[in-house]
C-alpha cells in the first residue's frame, strides 16, 4: 500500500507517533532500571506493577469515553496533559539529588493520561481502515514503530547514563508538538457514538464492557496476547536488570559493552531487523495459510525469548534475539489484523480498550518477573517464560480461528431468521 493512498488520520497518527516514540523509547525502557537504582529492585517492581494496574483500569474508562464523546477532543486533552507530566518529570531531574517522589508522581500522571487517550487513537485507526487494507496498514505501522524505537534505543544507549535530563527535555518538546498536530490535521468522522443507557455512569461503563467480556473468542485472544507480549516486555524488565548485574563486559577496541549497553544492542537489533525485513516477511506470509504462519511465528518467538531470558554470552543473546524477532515479524501483523476484524463497529473504543488489557497485563507479568527473578535462578526464569508463551499461543490460536467458525454460525442463524435478507 502506497503512502499517498493512506487516509489522512493514518498519516497523522504514524508521523506523530514516530517522533514521540523515537524520544520516549530512549528513556522508557530504562524505567525499571532507573527506579531500581534510585530505590531498590523490590520497590521498583512493586511500583511499576501498581502503575500497570492503574493504567489498566483507567484504560477501560478511556475506552468508554472514546465511544461516548468526540475522539479528537479526548486525544487533545490527554495529549496536553502528557506534555505537562513530562515537563514535571524533567524538572524533578534538575537538582543534583533527583526528586524521585515528584518524578514517580508525574510518571503515574503520565500513565493515567496516556491510558485515557490510547483507546481513542486505536478506535480512530480502525475507523479509518477497512478489512481489505488493515493488514497492510498494520504492517506499515509496525515498521514505523520499530524504526522510531530503533532510533530511540540508539539515543538511549548513548545518552541515558550521562544525559538523562536532556532526553526528558526532548520528550517534553515532542509531547507538546503532538496535540498541536492533532488540532490542525486530525479528522474525527465518527458519528455512531454510544448512547448513555443508565443514569449511573459506573453501571453504564460496566454494561458497556459486558458484551466484550461475553465474547469468549475475543477474551481468549486478549488473554493469550497478554502472555505472549510478556516475554518481549521482560527484555526491558527482568532481562535488563539481570544483564546490568551479571553480564561480563566485552571490549571492542576502546568501546566497552557492559550490561546496559548490551540491553540497548538487543533492542536496536530487534528494531533494525523489523525495519529491514517487515515487508519481505509480510509478502512471504501472504502466501501462507494464516493459521500455519501464526503458529510458526509464535514457536520461533518463544524459542528466542526463552533462551535470551537466561543467556549471558553476547553472541548467544544476539542469535536468539534474531530468532525471536523473526517470529514476531511473522505472527504480529496477522494477529493485529485478525483481532481488529473481530471488533463491532459501534464499540471500537471499548473493544480497543479491552484489547489493551493484553499490553497492561503483559506489562504486569513482565514487571512481576523483576520480583520473581530476585528469588529464582535465570534458567528457571527461562522455564517460566517458556510456559507463559506456550499458554499464550494456545489461547490466541483457538480464539482467532474458533471465532471464524462461531461468526459463520451466527451469521447463518441471523440470515435464516430474517428470511434470507
Amino acid at each position: 500500500m502506497k503512502w499517498k493512498e493512506l487516509p489522512r488520520n493514518i498519516k497523522v497518527r504514524m508521523i506523530t507517533s514516530f517522533f514521540n516514540r523515537a524520544v520516549s523509547s530512549a528513556v522508557m525502557p530504562f524505567m525499571a532500571l532507573f527506579f531500581a537504582q534510585e530505590m531498590n529492585k523490590i520497590w521498583a517492581g512493586a511500583f511499576l506493577i501498581i502503575t500497570v494496574v492503574i493504567g489498566f483500569f483507567i484504560n477501560l474508562v478511556g475506552g468508554y469515553i472514546s465511544d461516548r464523546f468526540p475522539r479528537k477532543k479526548v486525544l487533545l486533552t490527554t495529549s496536553w496533559l502528557n506534555a505537562l507530566f513530562f515537563l514535571i518529570m524533567t524538572i524533578s531531574l534538575l537538582p543534583a539529588d533527583n526528586l524521585i517522589l515528584l518524578f514517580a508522581g508525574a510518571y503515574i500522571g503520565f500513565i493515567i493520561t496516556s491510558s485515557l487517550g490510547r483507546p481513542a487513537m486505536h478506535a480512530i485507526i480502525i475507523d479509518s481502515t477497512t478489512p481489505e487494507n488493515r493488514k497492510a496498514v498494520y504492517a506499515l505501522d509496525y515498521w514505523l514503530v520499530n524504526l522510531s524505537m530503533a532510533i530511540g534505543a540508539a539515543l538511549g544507549g548513548l545518552l541515558y547514563l550521562n544525559h538523562k535530563t536532556e532526553l526528558f527535555m526532548m520528550l517534553t518538546f515532542t509531547s507538546t508538538v503532538i496535540p498541536i498536530a492533532y488540532g490542525i490535521w486530525l479528522q474525527d468522522k465518527f458519528k455512531d457514538q454510544l448512547q448513555k443507557k443508565h443514569d449511573n455512569v459506573f453501571i453504564d461503563l460496566v454494561n458497556n464492557y459486558r458484551i466484550a467480556f461475553r465474547d469468549s473468542a475475543f477474551v481468549k485472544v486478549v488473554a493469550g496476547s497478554t502472555f505472549i507480549f510478556a516475554a518481549e516486555f521482560s527484555l526491558n524488565s527482568y532481562i535488563g536488570i539481570r544483564l546490568a548485574e551479571t553480564f561480563k563486559a566485552v571490549n571492542i577496541g576502546n568501546f566497552e559493552i557492559a550490561g546496559v549497553r548490551m540491553l540497548s544492542i538487543l533492542n536496536i537489533e530487534n528494531m533494525l531487523l523489523v525495519v529491514c525485513f517487515t515487508f519481505i516477511i509480510n509478502r512471504f506470509t501472504d502466501r501462507l495459510n494464516k493459521k500455519n504462519a501464526l503458529l510458526i511465528g509464535l514457536i520461533l518467538y518463544g524459542i528466542g525469548y526463552v533462551t535470551v531470558t537466561s543467556a549471558n554470552t553476547w553472541y548467544v543473546l544476539i542469535a536468539f534475539n534474531l530468532i525471536a524477532t523473526m517470529g514476531e515479524l511473522i505472527y504480529s501483523p496477522i494477529r493485529n489484523a485478525e483481532q481488529a476484524n473481530m471488533i463491532p463497529s459501534d464499540k471500537r473504543g471499548s473493544y480497543s480498550a479491552f484489547s489493551n488489557l493484553s499490553f497492561s497485563g503483559a506489562d504486569l507479568v513482565a514487571r512481576s518477573t523483576i520480583i520473581i527473578g530476585a528469588f529464582l535462578m535465570p534458567t528457571m526464569m527461562s522455564v517460566y517464560i517458556g510456559f507463559i508463551v506456550m499458554l499464550g499461543t494456545v489461547l490466541v490460536y483457538t480464539g482467532l480461528f474458533a471465532r471464524n467458525w462461531t461468526t459463520g454460525k451466527v451469521i447463518e442463524g441471523s440470515v435464516t431468521a430474517s428470511g434470507g435478507k
